[in-house]
């Protein structure tokens, strides 16, 4: 049994691992690429930055055919390499030795390579100089020349984000956590009802609701206000807010609501004093989804906000940046970045309750 259960946790605890490393690479690439020069990002991989083996030239030999003595059209042997001209123009390896040939049989050059332990340490703050804070960006080309990328400043959208996400996160919270306390512990008409229509909201496709919605703002004359977004993000996530909420509410202790009850306290008070600190795991789980799916948030940003550059969330300015610098990686991932870091904090600190919060309700007793 020892042994089962040893073999059991191993497989369990390294697929976890498993799991976590694949998730965790591309992330370490966009951090790592973000510090990047843009000529690096081009050429090499972002992995380079680790200890790796790079061919690296020791010496050249220019016309090889009056130095060496070698005829391109045998077999020849150069350095100790054997191989054609076809070949050597590929470049032949020998251990740690490739030999490679540059140009044509008569006035070509032969380049002699060995692979050394190398890493790619060129790192930069220039990308977020540019992205954050809207400095020009000059980038030195290999030839002499120079390019300047105009700065992009998202510390306006890095704003308008918070705005719309905060608010979006907290009013259904609070509305649901009401509904959910109802469904629990109060008794009305048709009250199972209403809840099955709740759950029956939570398949209801997010596309079909924009046009309505829309046409309806308009006719309000809230389209293109933060408002607009906030009662979008509210109505969408309430079904499964109160639904989430409702699990861990219906389990809590009913000798603790009820003496309350005895002692006088009304269902307002029960509800602020007992439910609410006790409903924090669900308050939280519930709040690092609405707060992650708000945050990343494209479609309904682009629907109910437009175009106005004054009113752009970071998807938005990220998306215009595709639009713009599309082989711009060097900036395409610090704009990346600076999206993913809010959202990794919120995380990182209530991640503690999520996992309280997901298996609320699931085991009785």
């Amino acid at each position: 049994m020892k042994k089962q259960k040893w073999v059991g946790f191993t497989f369990v605890n390294g697929l976890l691992l498993l799991i976590v490393i694949l998730w965790s690479i591309p992330t370490l690439g966009l951090l790592v690429s973000s510090f990047r020069v843009p000529f690096d990002i081009q050429t090499s991989g972002w992995w380079t930055v680790f200890p790796h083996k790079e061919w690296e030239t020791v010496s050249v030999i220019e016309k090889p055919r009056e130095t060496l003595g070698v005829d391109p059209d045998t077999v020849m042997e150069i350095e100790g390499v054997t191989g054609t001209f076809e070949e050597f123009r590929e470049g032949v390896a020998s251990g740690d030795l490739q030999v490679t040939w540059v140009g044509n049989k008569r006035i070509g050059r032969v380049e002699v390579q060995e692979q050394v332990w190398t890493v790619n340490w060129d790192f930069t703050l220039q990308n977020y100089e540019t992205v954050v804070f809207g400095r020009d960006m000059v980038i030195q080309n290999p030839d002499g020349s120079s390019l300047t990328i105009p700065g992009q400043d998202m510390q306006q959208a890095f704003l308008n984000s918070m705005a719309v996400a905060i608010p979006s996160t907290v009013i259904p919270i609070l509305i649901a956590a009401f509904a959910a306390y109802a469904f629990a512990w109060m008794k009305f008409p048709a009250r199972r009802w209403f809840f099955i229509m709740v759950v029956a909201l939570l398949v209801v496709p997010l596309q079909i609701a924009l046009v309505p919605i829309l046409s309806d703002y308009n006719a309000l004359g809230i389209n293109g206000e933060f408002l607009s977004v906030w009662l979008a993000h509210t109505g969408f996530g309430l079904a499964l807010a109160t639904y989430l909420l409702y699990n861990y509410i219906s389990t809590l202790p009913r000798e603790t609501l009820e003496s309350a009850f005895i002692d006088g306290a009304s269902h307002f008070t029960v509800f602020t004093k007992l439910v609410l600190p006790l409903s924090v795991p669900a308050l939280a789980s519930f709040a690092i989804f609405q707060f992650l799916w708000v945050w990343n948030d494209y479609l309904v940003a682009l629907v109910f906000l437009g175009v106005d550059p004054s009113k752009k969330v970071l998807t938005q300015r990220l998306a215009d940046l595709t639009g713009t610098f599309g082989n711009a990686w060097h900036l395409l991932t610090a704009g990346a970045f600076v999206t993913m870091i809010l959202p990794m904090i919120v995380f990182i600190v209530l991640q503690r309750y999520f996992v309280r919060g997901l298996m609320a309700g699931s085991v009785k007793g």
